[in-house]
C-alpha cells in the first residue's frame, strides 16, 4: 500500500468523528463494539495499519467525551438514583422538561459567587420557577400581572385571617420586591404551588425564612387545609442541592380529606415556597423530585 493510499484511508477514516464533534448538541452514539484484532506476526507494515486503527477508535472515544462533557451546562433531568425512593420506572415521579437555568445580565455574577456579597439572583425571576411536568393543567389563578403575582395572592395560602395580616406586615417591613408563582394539577389530582419572594440581601431573606416563618419542628402559619403539619422526618435531606437550606414538613395524621406537603427553601435573596396537596394522601416522591429541582433552578 503507498502512503498516498494510506493516507486517504486514514482521512475517510476520521471524517464521521470530525462531523459528529461539530454536530448538535446531543451526544452521538457510539458504534456497537467489535473485537479487538487478532493480532499476527506479519511485516511491518501490517502492524503500522494496526497501531493506526486503535490510535483512531482511541481519538474518536476522546471526541465523544468532549462532546458530552460540553452538553453538560445547566441543570438536566434529576436521575433515579439522585434522590432516595426515585429508583425504578413506578416509583410515581413525574416528568419534568429539562431544565435550564435563564442568562444572566451582561457582567453579572451568579447568586453564590464570591464576588455576589448580597446573594442576589439577576437573573429574571420568572424565569426561574420550575416549570410544569408533562400532563399538568396551569393554575391560571397563579399567572398574575406579566408574570409578578399580587402579595395578596400569596397569602392567601395561610389559614387564619390574623396569620395572613401578620405575614403581610413582616413581608412589608422587610421589604418584599416582589412575588413570582406558578401552580398545576395533575390528572391524579395532586395540586402544586410554587412561590418565590425576592428581597433586597440574602442576609433578610434568610432572617425572614429561618425566624419568622419556620422552625425546625412545624411551620409558624398553618397554611390552607392543613391545621398541624410536622417536620418531615422522609425527606432525603442528603440530597439537599449546595447553598440552598429547607424546611420540609408534611400534615400530620389524623389528616381529612386531603393531605398537605409543604416546603421553604431560603437561597440567597429568595424564598421559595412550595404546596402540594392530594385527596386522600399526596405522595411523598413527586413532592421531593420537585423540591429538589425547585432548589436546583435557584442554586
Amino acid at each position: 500500500m503507498t502512503e498516498q493510499t494510506e493516507q486517504t484511508e486514514q482521512t475517510e477514516q476520521m471524517e464521521p468523528v470530525e462531523a459528529a464533534a461539530h454536530d448538535g448538541p446531543q451526544v452521538p452514539s457510539l458504534p456497537m463494539p467489535v473485537d479487538p484484532p487478532e493480532i499476527r506476526a506479519s511485516p511491518p507494515k501490517k502492524d503500522r495499519r494496526v497501531l493506526r486503527a486503535v490510535l483512531r477508535w482511541t481519538a474518536a472515544v476522546a471526541v465523544f467525551a468532549a462532546v458530552g462533557a460540553g452538553t453538560a451546562y445547566g441543570i438536566t433531568r434529576m436521575e433515579r438514583t439522585d434522590v432516595p425512593g426515585l429508583a425504578t420506572e413506578s416509583d410515581g415521579r413525574w416528568d419534568y422538561p429539562t431544565l435550564v437555568k435563564p442568562p444572566l445580565p451582561a457582567g453579572s455574577p451568579a447568586p453564590f459567587a464570591d464576588v455576589d456579597k448580597s446573594g442576589a439572583h439577576y437573573a429574571d425571576l420568572r424565569k426561574l420557577l420550575l416549570p410544569a411536568p408533562e400532563g399538568a393543567k396551569a393554575d391560571a389563578g397563579l399567572r398574575g400581572t406579566d408574570g409578578w403575582l399580587p402579595t395578596r395572592t400569596f397569602l392567601a395560602e395561610y389559614a387564619e385571617e390574623t396569620d395572613r395580616d401578620t405575614v403581610a406586615q413582616l413581608l412589608t417591613e422587610y421589604g418584599l420586591r416582589h412575588v413570582a408563582a406558578r401552580g398545576w394539577t395533575m390528572p391524579d389530582g395532586t395540586r402544586t404551588r410554587i412561590y418565590l419572594l425576592q428581597f433586597n440581601t440574602a442576609a433578610v431573606a434568610e432572617e425572614v425564612v429561618s425566624t419568622e416563618l419556620t422552625s425546625l419542628s412545624s411551620p409558624a402559619y398553618p397554611v390552607r387545609g392543613a391545621a398541624t403539619s410536622e417536620r418531615d422526618e422522609d425527606f432525603p435531606y442528603r440530597a439537599a442541592v449546595d447553598d440552598i437550606t429547607n424546611f420540609v414538613y408534611a400534615e400530620s395524621k389524623p389528616y381529612g380529606a386531603e393531605q398537605v406537603r409543604q416546603a421553604y427553601l431560603s437561597a440567597g435573596d429568595t424564598i421559595g415556597v412550595i404546596v402540594q396537596a392530594r385527596k386522600g394522601t399526596a405522595p411523598a416522591v413527586p413532592f421531593q423530585q420537585t423540591v429538589t429541582l425547585q432548589s436546583q433552578l435557584l442554586g
